[in-house]
């Protein structure tokens, strides 16, 4: 069967190669599902991978699958299978784990080892492919209502954890009850951001350089939130008119904006980083300044990499939400169809020189 793949270490090494096609009995004690693949997004972590700034191939293979954003629809299960049937929709966690006490209790995303295995981005092979088979661990079901939705599950579950983890880190405030937020970036993680920020009630000014009208001010503005352009509005602007954040959630892709976000925060707050940046850049912050602030302030910074099945069930939650809230508005993140697999040098054209471009996904296969 076709694959899109690429030889890790190479840049610019995008293909369409043959695999051999998987098998319901390869996952051990009955626990297969075999899925055929019907959508998979794509973002910036496959450019980077064909950039060659990470990605290694699984052991004994000199190539890797691309794609961690997967839709499909179950064709077969093993005997011992029970979430799900054939012909229910479902999408597929992403990391896989290890052997670390965070991996044998079922948050791998949490692992506490320096190599992590995560299908399409490192040691496993991911879903640009015609089908694919998993423990039915990390198969998640998608309500046929929300199939429209499709490749937004997992950037959702991405979104989803980067809230619950502040909510969770913030209980060593005995109280805390945010009412403002600011989410760095207007992408696809920025934008589901701001939806599950929306649905726990808070203010949210979702912050990007580009001027309105765009496209991602009318989905910001559709979700009943603050879109503001720096270009018009620079963030110490927006600081003295609103106040500092409660909460910050960083997913521009830019190590000075996650750094910068520090001075924005405000006592108590918590202000989360979700980018992933593979280049070299350098920044300078006001070091001191922030430093007392910091401290003065009880402060806190988390990491959020990453989901595990429960962060993408509550992921598929908030999206139903938000269809009901904000009919018809998430959808319109899904900007960039790319048709067949064959047309792999169209889908990173689109990641490369599309700027625009919210969500490029590859129509993999028409639904039965």
């Amino acid at each position: 069967m076709k694959a899109i793949a690429v030889r890790p270490g190479e840049p610019q090494s995008a293909h369409l190669r043959d695999i051999d096609a998987p098998r319901v009995d390869s996952i051990d004690q009955g626990r297969g599902v075999l899925v055929k693949v019907l959508k998979v997004g794509v973002d910036a972590t496959d450019r980077e991978i064909n950039d060659a700034l990470y990605g290694d191939a699984p052991p004994g293979d000199d190539y890797l699958v691309l794609g961690h954003e997967c839709f499909g629809r179950v064709v077969e299960v093993g005997p011992s299978v029970r979430r799900v049937k054939p012909g229910d929709y479902v999408t597929a966690t992403v990391r896989r784990p290890g052997g670390s006490i965070y991996d044998l209790i079922g948050t791998n995303d949490m692992t506490s080892e320096e190599v992590y295995y995560e299908r399409g981005i490192n040691l496993l092979h991911g879903f640009l492919t015609e089908y694919f088979v998993d423990d039915e661990e990390f198969i998640v079901r998608v309500p046929e209502q929300m199939k429209h939705l499709h490749v937004l599950m997992e950037p959702m579950s991405c979104a989803a954890k980067a809230v619950q983890q502040a909510y969770d880190a913030q209980q060593r405030m005995r109280v805390w009850r945010p009412q403002r937020a600011f989410v760095m970036g207007a992408g696809q993680i920025g934008l589901l951001t701001t939806l599950a920020l929306k649905l726990r009630g808070l203010e949210v000014f979702t912050v990007a350089r580009s001027e309105p009208p765009t496209l991602n001010a009318q989905i910001v503005a559709g979700l009943e939130a603050h879109y503001v352009s720096t270009r018009r509005t620079p963030m110490e602007q927006l600081v003295d008119d609103v106040g500092r954040a409660d909460l910050i959630v960083d997913a521009t892709g830019s190590s000075e904006i996650a750094f910068k976000s520090m001075e924005w925060l405000g006592h108590n707050g918590a202000l989360v980083w979700t980018s992933i940046t593979g280049g070299a850049e350098e920044t300078t912050i006001r070091s001191d300044s922030v430093n007392l602030q910091w401290v003065l302030g009880n402060k806190l910074l988390l990491g959020s990499v990453n989901a595990n099945r429960g962060h993408f069930e509550s992921g598929i939650r908030d999206l139903a939400l938000g269809e009901m809230m904000y009919p018809g508005v998430a959808e319109k993140i899904l900007t960039n169809p790319v048709d067949g697999l064959e047309n792999h040098a169209e889908m990173m054209r689109l990641l490369v020189e599309e700027k625009s471009a919210l969500k490029v996904f590859v129509n993999v296969a028409e639904d039965d």
